[in-house]
């Protein structure tokens, strides 16, 4: 069973979160490699967003090509919000799929998809159910984080998380990191994609 996780991020959050679905994963069984997609934003346009030292620190992880969509049983998305849809990044990343769409490459592949926001209201839904459209397009089958995990539903701490899929808040100037709440989230939703996708093609 391969699972690969694809992340597109600015200031590190939705890598970290990456890194910890793709522990979930390698948990239930699954070969996992992690990627992110190209960045479509020049280093003048990031320097003057504050993140060029944020980006460096996750320059080593390799860039997703189309053959890291086909070639897994699993593809599990990461995007930070812009304006309660996926990033631009990410956006051109799935618009370059045509080919993979006439072809049907995708059907039958189990997608998963979590998220950013600055905020508790900035599209933590949004963003994931409107990514959900593309896969959908795609043929793929749709995996998202059931209320077993009930860390979803904490009132202890501000939190993400929905049953679409984990996601994390970065705040307005981004100095907040994924909770220990969250990432354990996101390992819980490795292991949930990895196994179902595990029961489908073995």
């Amino acid at each position: 069973m391969k699972v690969n996780v694809i992340f597109h991020s600015i200031y590190g959050h939705v890598w970290r979160m990456a890194e910890a679905v793709a522990e979930g994963a390698k948990e239930a069984g699954a070969v996992v490699k992690v990627l992110q997609v190209k960045e479509i934003l020049s280093d003048e346009i990031i320097g003057k967003m504050g993140a060029l030292e944020a980006k460096k620190k996750f320059a080593h992880v390799p860039v997703a090509t189309l053959d890291d969509l086909s070639e897994p049983d699993a593809v599990i998305f990461g995007t930070p919000t812009r304006f309660g849809n996926m990033s631009a990044s990410m956006r051109a990343f799935l618009d370059s799929t045509g080919g993979l769409w006439m072809k049907g490459t995708l059907i039958g592949k189990v997608g998963s998809v979590f998220a950013s926001t600055a905020t508790q209201h900035g599209g933590q839904e949004s963003t994931i159910l409107s990514f959900h459209t593309t896969l959908l397009h795609q043929g793929m089958v749709i995996v998202g984080l059931p209320y077993s995990e009930q860390r979803q539903m904490s009132m202890t701490e501000i939190t993400g998380g929905s049953p679409y899929g984990v996601t994390t808040i970065a705040s307005p100037t981004g100095e907040r990191m994924p909770s220990e709440n969250e990432l354990a989230m996101a390992r819980f939703q490795g292991r949930h994609v990895a196994g179902i996708a595990g029961r489908l093609f073995r």
